[in-house]
């Protein structure tokens, strides 16, 4: 089969083949070819590939051609929900055409992107009062609720991820009640899952990918198909995504959103059996009792740290006063519900889900254990108790891809899992007087078959884990390490961009530092500068929330409503709003600049004269006083390797490429990335972060600066400024 399937590829996209006849302006690019074959292959030995592709590669096709040409069922993998959606609707749809593939097929996301009609009835019939906004929310779902074919909420694009609608007519894990539930057989997740069951194609998201992991180890049905080919593309977000569903997570969001579940349910379900409003009430109580005393009690940062019994700055006995006092309120609810279980499936299900919050909150109550990191994350209006590992490659290699041939990873066997060994979970016992005692589950032995399963359902597929940034170094250990994908396959291709004619570097030679309380207000007066030269065209990206505002401010006082510019600051409408806006460029003779932060660094495609300045605060070094951060270098001191070296850079050489990857999308794209941080230029670590970035030609001083801005708006006169700038770039090289 090697032979035919590499054929196959190759003459897929040779001149002449079927991208060529699809595609008047496709043309063979040797990197994406070198990415095919090496895919092509390793489907073929059913082996693990890991692959950085440089931006315009196009490592989509570059897997897809030969997973689509191969026979076998497909599984692919993004990071968000957005680029699931390009790749299904766009991507996908247009490549099966060109290759003439009769393929089925299908998207499946996580039961809160659907439409849940039993939560939407409930809403429109329930009593507890919405505000105005809200209601006309409502209404909109109702009239869509109507026509919708897949009940995929992506399709109000004016009802927003973070609405307050949506988790009034969406669905949880916790509050579906299955078969059970009146509309079963219409019921939108139900649908999405047997097409996806159904499909040779299935397009998921990182989030769905864990989540499906984690269901059968519960031994539940499995939400993804078995498949003999997985691909996870964005795969550099890979360890951040399975950390959050390998630990533990408890919100104040959650306890208040089960009170309110239960104030509704219950009333309607076992009206005169308890006094369920006032059950509700205190445990509503108790938790934003809870909230004011970590809020009176904490500093002003996102995170605490959280090493002994409590987080740091608040008082243990305090802390731990108040989490009981939590668990008694919750503790019971439970038991009320103990006692009307037959009366409803709803009520069952609010038990069941009841005695998980408890097991959660008990654990939060022991120390934390050895290989783990915990912390309190704090908003304005509610806290979050998260305790996680700090890397996915024993989850990877013990249960993801247990007995994979090309990793060397021994497979799992029954014996190894005995029910009540190693397994069994510690969980809050409702019946005791005791507030926190602990009692150990034993794992069923139908639940160690389907873990057993689990670990071998996609063991020996062919596994490609693809990205334009996976860290320094031709080995890639930054990724394959954490990931666990020691002995996978290697590859790294370049970008076929020309870089040093198409993009300039600009770092100011005298900056106020980013400690300093100028800095700023000087990064607004350069993007200032930039974007008034280019009518617009100028994207500000942002290390933290914390500099967005004052930059985006002092933008807006700069331009203001007379100028012809239009600034626009994340979280002043949606993501989608706002990149809409931005890729129109100048609309009605007004420019446009958008100041962002977190999204906005990757998974952003803005082609053309839309951007041609892109300005990055600082260096993007992770936050040395965060939880994680620290207890991620504490392993590495204690395994006697450098934690700056072997982590603090690589994260901050992956961010700052992927910051800078959103100015060059096409081979006509052109522009100048300003990073305003002298340490760039004088630490010793900057070769290492310009040797990350792609090979842009570098503007040594402030005059080259204004030429190289000059020469976007005149681009038939810039040969001078860019020959000045190429020596000047040779010359800073042996100093940098």
């Amino acid at each position: 089969m090697t032979s035919s399937l590499l054929d196959a590829v190759r003459a897929v996209f040779a001149t002449g083949g079927a991208l060529s006849q699809a595609e008047p302006q496709y043309r063979p690019r040797a990197g994406q070819t070198a990415m095919a074959e090496a895919v092509a292959q390793t489907i073929c030995e059913r082996g693990v590939l890991v692959v950085e592709a440089g931006t315009g590669v196009g490592k989509t096709y570059s897997y897809l051609v030969p997973a689509l040409l191969s026979g076998q069922r497909v599984l692919v993998s993004t990071a968000t929900k957005a680029l699931q959606d390009q790749l299904f609707s766009r991507d996908l749809p247009h490549l099966v055409r060109s290759l003439g593939l009769p393929l089925r097929m299908a998207r499946l996301k996580g039961r809160s992107s659907y439409l849940c009609l039993q939560r939407l009835l409930q809403v429109r019939l329930g009593r507890e009062p919405l505000d105005a906004q809200v209601l006309r929310a409502v209404a909109r779902v109702e009239d869509w609720a109507r026509t919708t074919r897949t009940g995929d909420m992506a399709e109000l694009p004016d009802v927003a991820e973070d609405s307050q609608v949506m988790p009034l007519v969406t669905s949880t894990r916790d509050n579906c009640v299955g078969r059970e539930c009146a509309h079963w057989q219409a019921c939108h997740v139900n649908h999405a899952r047997q097409q996806a069951l159904d499909a040779d194609v299935t397009v998921v998201n990182h989030h769905l990918f864990f989540a499906d992991l984690e269901l059968r180890e519960t031994g539940m049905t499995q939400l993804l198909p078995q498949a003999g080919v997985v691909v996870i593309d964005e795969a550099h977000q890979l360890n951040e995504t399975g950390i959050q569903f390998a630990g533990l997570v408890l919100s104040s969001n959650q306890l208040l959103a089960y009170a309110r579940d239960v104030m509704q349910d219950a009333s309607q379900h076992a009206r005169g059996m308890a006094d369920w409003l006032v059950l509700a009430a205190r445990l509503q109580q108790a938790v934003r009792d809870w909230r004011l005393l970590v809020g009176t009690g904490s500093s002003t940062q996102a995170r605490l740290r959280w090493q002994g019994l409590a987080p740091e700055t608040l008082d243990a006995a305090t802390w731990r006063a108040a989490v009981v006092h939590v668990g008694r309120a919750l503790r019971a609810v439970v038991q009320a519900l103990s006692g009307v279980l037959e009366m409803a499936p709803a009520l069952g299900q609010l038990h069941t889900r009841g005695e998980s919050l408890l097991q959660r909150l008990a654990h939060f109550v022991r120390a934390v254990p050895d290989d783990a990191v915990r912390w309190l994350e704090l908003g304005r209006q509610h806290l979050r108790l998260t305790e996680s590992p700090l890397q996915i490659a024993k989850l990877v290699r013990e249960q993801l891809m247990a007995g994979h041939p090309a990793l060397g990873i021994k497979a799992f066997h029954a014996a190894d899992m005995e029910p009540g060994g190693a397994w069994a979970l510690p969980v809050e016992t409702a019946a005791t007087d005791t507030p926190m005692s602990q009692a150990d589950v034993q794992l069923p032995s139908a639940s160690v078959s389907a873990v057993h399963a689990a670990a071998q359902q996609h063991a020996h597929a062919a596994w490609i884990f693809t990205s334009a940034t996976l860290g320094l170094g031709a080995d890639l250990r930054w990724f394959t390490e954490p990931c666990g994908l020691q002995g996978a396959q290697v590859l790294r291709v370049d970008s076929p961009f020309d870089y040093a004619s198409q993009a300039a570097l600009y770092v100011p030679e005298r900056f106020p530092l980013p400690s300093e309380p100028g800095h700023s207000a000087a990064v607004a007066q350069l993007a200032g500068e930039g974007a008034a030269v280019l009518g617009g065209r100028t994207l500000v990206l942002t290390t933290t929330l914390r500099a967005l505002e004052p930059i985006g401010q002092l933008l807006r006082q700069r331009f203001g409503l007379l100028e012809p510019l239009d600034v626009l600051v994340q979280g002043q409408g949606s993501k989608h709003a706002l990149m809409q806006r931005f890729r129109a460029g100048t609309v009605g003779g007004r420019g446009c600049v958008l100041v962002a932060s977190n999204t906005f660094w990757e998974g952003v495609d803005i082609p053309g004269d839309a951007l041609q300045l892109v300005v990055i605060d600082k260096l993007p070094f992770p936050p040395p006083d965060d939880p994680l951060v620290e207890a991620r270098s504490r392993q590495l001191e204690c395994l006697g390797r450098n934690p700056f070296a072997d982590y603090v850079l690589p994260e901050a050489a992956l961010a700052l490429k992927q910051g800078v990857g959103r100015l060059i999308r096409t081979e006509s794209d052109r522009g100048i990335v300003v990073v305003a941080d002298t340490r760039l230029r004088t630490m010793g670590y900057g070769h290492s972060l310009l040797q990350a970035m792609p090979p842009m030609r570098w503007l040594e001083k402030e005059a080259d600066w204004q030429a190289a801005l000059q020469a976007l708006l005149h681009p038939s006169r810039p040969a001078q400024a860019v020959r000045g700038a190429e020596r000047r770039a040779d010359a800073a090289d042996g100093e940098t």
